[in-house]
């Protein structure tokens, strides 16, 4: 692979990342020894942005991956495909990665199969290699290769979760939703509404996110305020925008879509 098929691959631009707990710094150390590092957090709190910001700010060409229930070890690695002149290889995103030295994120590990995980394995240890079965072929991981998987613990279940053999492969990085001003901060500077209407919407994600075990699964997120945000800039009212972007989305429930409508109306009338 050339210099310049590698560079399709690294963050064009600063994407905007607010620090709030030294992560950044906590990040860089593991990526000075190559460490294999998971983001665990609640969804739409940052871990994507996160990892591009630090693909960029290390100058790293980036894979993300966003894994799937179907995936399959074939999905990873790569297959052989049929053209006009027979059969070839065609590597799979995670073996590019290790032979390019990017880094490859593989975003909600914990959607994938068990059996599919496994793959990673060899790649988180003192090996730092890649088998490929069905080529024979073992793929020393280039000097800049580095893993870094996401997901979310409160959807742990008996059916999805990590095996204790995956999760002590890694470093660990906690993320959670900012505190009210940050996130605050975060929504306006990704939307442009102006510091009142950011502060309301934060308020209204709170509301919503002490209801999470209480007929929530999950509360709302940052990601979803950024979309209630950029309605209203677009010049929706923001009552609407938030119907449409914080409580729809969330539940089907009457009962529950009624209480969050309430929480809406307490601050957009």
């Amino acid at each position: 692979m050339t210099a310049h098929d590698i560079d399709q691959f690294k963050v064009a631009k600063e994407p905007f990342y607010r620090v709030s707990a030294g992560e950044d710094a906590l990040y860089r150390a593991a990526y000075a020894r190559r460490m294999p590092v998971m983001l665990k957090g609640p969804t739409g709190c940052g871990k994507s942005r996160f990892v591009e910001y630090m693909a960029w700010k290390l100058g790293r060409p980036l894979i993300t991956v966003a894994c799937n229930e179907d995936m399959t070890a074939s999905d990873l690695v790569g297959r052989f495909l049929l053209d006009k002149d027979g059969t070839k290889w065609q590597d799979g995103p995670l073996t590019t990665a290790a032979r390019i030295g990017a880094i490859c994120y593989l975003d909600e590990i914990v959607e994938a199969r068990q059996d599919t995980t496994v793959v990673i394995h060899p790649l988180t240890d003192h090996r730092r290699q890649l088998p490929l079965d069905k080529t024979g072929e073992i793929i020393d991981a280039h000097p800049d290769f580095q893993l870094v998987i996401s997901y979310n613990p409160g959807y742990q279940s008996l059916m999805k979760d990590l095996k204790q053999s995956t999760k002590q492969r890694f470093a660990a990085l906690e993320f959670d939703y900012p505190e009210a001003a940050i996130e605050a901060e975060i929504v306006g500077r990704e939307t442009g509404v102006d510091p009142e209407t950011a502060g309301k919407l934060v308020q209204v994600a709170h509301r919503s996110r002490n209801l999470k075990g209480h007929g929530l699964d999950e509360g709302i997120s940052t990601r979803l305020l950024v979309y209630a945000g950029q309605m209203i800039a677009e010049g929706v009212a923001p009552h609407d925008a938030c119907l449409m972007t914080l409580v729809t989305p969330l539940t089907d429930d009457p009962d529950m879509r009624q209480t969050l409508q309430a929480a809406v109306e307490t601050f957009f009338v």
